[in-house]
């Protein structure tokens, strides 16, 4: 589909430093045939701490000679004050969903520009890029590292990945047609930001496609897609995962100036052979060595330890990790979303282990300035970097989306969601047939204490388990465990039971029945949850355990843990 026409917006403001972290996430895309189910299933954790919430946004029908907003993503360059949104704000209008028109003065966000409305647009949930929308297209997300990332300008360069997923997702029902929607899209309204990795799936195709700005003053942008195999599992991490370009294939897509852009920049010449996107566009990993590469060699490793493959690469261009794998036994959904609960657990890079991790493994390793510095942490005086997890302390959300062929749309498409952090959170579905989100879910303020927000009941937990992290991440994974055994256990009964309903005609009673499941489970998440973190107060307040039997029960520090810090050079004697 190609966009015909513009209105330029109004915003000619000068540019201003970024002042928060951009979004540094992993995802994943399978297969139907690499799936225990045959799903399509797309996963992506949203590792940046700004606005969480996952927003469900109507379906809805346009006059015509109606035109479509474009707005800026915090997720692109950083929060910016000129585009007139809140730091804590994904975006203040109220053209889209009521969760998105602030009520506290905050001032309208503004435009990039705008592209001509189509007459009827799909429901999809949102967050801070688009999720999944009713027909079962998914789609899943990562930042990478370009040699060029453009400033936003009205008329000139007004998509980012976040805004092209959510048109793709309210216009396109299949893989192919987002891929080719969001490719004119660039080519007709420029692209600014940082290069992007989206994972486009739909009940029978996995695609990657991935793009970049390549000029400051640029009015388009250069893209690739290449569609993983049926049987095939693929990951990227913050950088750049597509290899050669291959003309005239069914499985790769790419813009018409691929290859102009890269001979005219002098990146690379004919006579070189295939062009490298990855070499060519990017510009090595994210943020550090091994801050991207770290990530896929552990994935690849869960789904294939078979392959064996080493953690040390000779560089950032390495061909070590394939771009797309078999796994050595079919994915289920709680495999996938084990992927981003790992904190290299029994490796030699295990977080929960050495002093890094404190007296009681804790995973957690907490960065000293923002991801956009694009460059080692640097303390007082000291140069260095931790190992990067795949699981985060900063992560807004994580989600395993499941597209299935065998079932209708509404029912075959679903959400499972965790809030914060995936290894203190737990998994709640929500179905593309849903007529809402629960309220819940679609409220959350990192600046507004809310306890009627999920995201910010599992936040809190996961935030007050890190004193005494080793014992408590015990009593959270038990509650999580329960739900989502629970969850899992009665999804095919459910979805049986709404497949009848579907069946028989009565399609509304299907999707009232999917949408009210997911109300009362995310209820009884949101209620447990508050009531775990109050247990977790009490039982170990000030550093003990405290139970009914007996309160003041020690928790002392481990032996090896004290020998490390002097313990044993304390004060014991009265001399020097």
């Amino acid at each position: 589909m190609v966009i015909k026409k513009i209105v330029a917006g109004c915003i000619a403001l000068t540019f201003m430093s970024v002042t928060s972290p951009l979004l540094a996430c992993t995802t994943t895309i399978a297969g139907k045939d690499a799936t225990e189910d045959g799903s399509v299933c797309v996963t992506h954790s949203d590792d940046g701490f700004g606005d969480p919430r996952v927003v469900y946004i109507p379906a809805k029908d346009h006059a015509p000679g109606t035109m479509r907003a474009v707005y800026y993503s915090d997720s692109a360059l950083g929060y910016e004050a000129r585009f007139s949104t809140a730091p804590s704000l994904r975006f203040n209008i109220d053209s889209r969903s009521p969760y998105y028109k602030a009520t506290d003065g905050t001032p309208p966000t503004l435009p990039l520009g705008y592209i001509p409305e189509v007459a009827h647009t799909y429901a999809y949930f949102d967050a801070n890029y688009g999720i999944m929308n009713e027909h079962q297209l998914v789609m899943g997300e990562c930042t990478d590292k370009a040699k060029i990332d453009p400033q936003p300008e009205s008329g000139k360069r007004i998509f980012y990945s976040a805004e092209l997923s959510r048109v793709a997702l309210e216009r396109t029902k299949t893989a192919r047609e987002a891929i080719t929607l969001m490719g004119n899209l660039i080519a007709q309204y420029g692209y600014y930001g940082t290069g992007e990795t989206l994972l486009v799936g739909d009940p029978k195709e996995a695609w990657v496609m991935e793009m970049c700005g390549y000029d400051e003053n640029g009015t388009d942008g250069v893209w690739v897609a290449k569609r993983v195999q049926d049987d095939q599992f693929f990951v990227a991490a913050n950088q750049f995962r597509i290899r050669e370009v291959i003309k005239n294939s069914n499985d790769m897509m790419f813009s018409s100036n691929i290859f102009e852009v890269a001979e005219k920049k002098g990146w690379w010449k004919p006579e070189d052979g295939a062009l490298d996107f990855t070499k060519v566009y990017g510009d090595g990993e994210f943020h550090h060595p091994y801050y991207s590469l770290r990530r896929v060699w552990r994935a690849q490793s869960l789904v294939a330890p078979s392959l064996n493959l080493s953690a040390w690469a000779k560089g950032p261009f390495t061909t070590l990790y394939p771009f797309a794998i078999k796994p050595d036994n079919k994915l289920a959904v709680q495999d996938l979303m084990r992927i981003h609960r790992d904190n290299y657990e029994g490796t030699e890079f295990d977080m929960t282990k050495g002093m890094a991790a404190g007296p009681f493994g804790n995973a957690n390793r907490y960065e000293g300035g923002a991801e956009s510095t694009m460059a080692d942490e640097k303390g007082p005086g000291v140069t260095g970097a931790f190992e990067r997890p795949i699981n985060i302390y900063r992560c807004a959300y994580a989600y395993v989306l499941q597209a299935r062929e065998n079932l209708p749309a509404p029912i075959g498409g679903v959400m499972w969601l965790a809030y914060d952090r995936p290894t203190s959170s737990v998994m709640v579905p929500f179905y593309a047939g849903a007529g809402n989100l629960p309220d819940s879910v679609q409220r959350a303020n990192a600046l507004t204490y809310d306890r009627e927000s999920l995201w910010m009941a599992i936040n809190y937990v996961a935030n007050y388990a890190t004193m005494k992290y080793s014992y408590m991440i015990k009593d959270i994974q038990e509650k999580s465990q329960k739900f989502e055994a629970d969850f899992f256990g009665k999804q095919a009964e459910l979805e049986t039971e709404a497949l009848t309903l579907w069946k028989k005609g009565d399609k509304a009673g299907a999707r009232a029945l999917l949408t009210t499941y997911s109300e009362n489970a995310t209820s009884d998440v949101l209620s447990t949850w508050w009531k775990l973190s109050e247990s977790l107060y009490l039982s170990y307040n000030d550093g003990y355990y405290n139970d009914e039997k007996e309160i003041a029960q020690p928790l002392f520090y481990p032996k090896w843990w004290l020998k490390s810090v002097g313990y044993e050079q304390g004060p014991l004697e009265y001399r020097q």
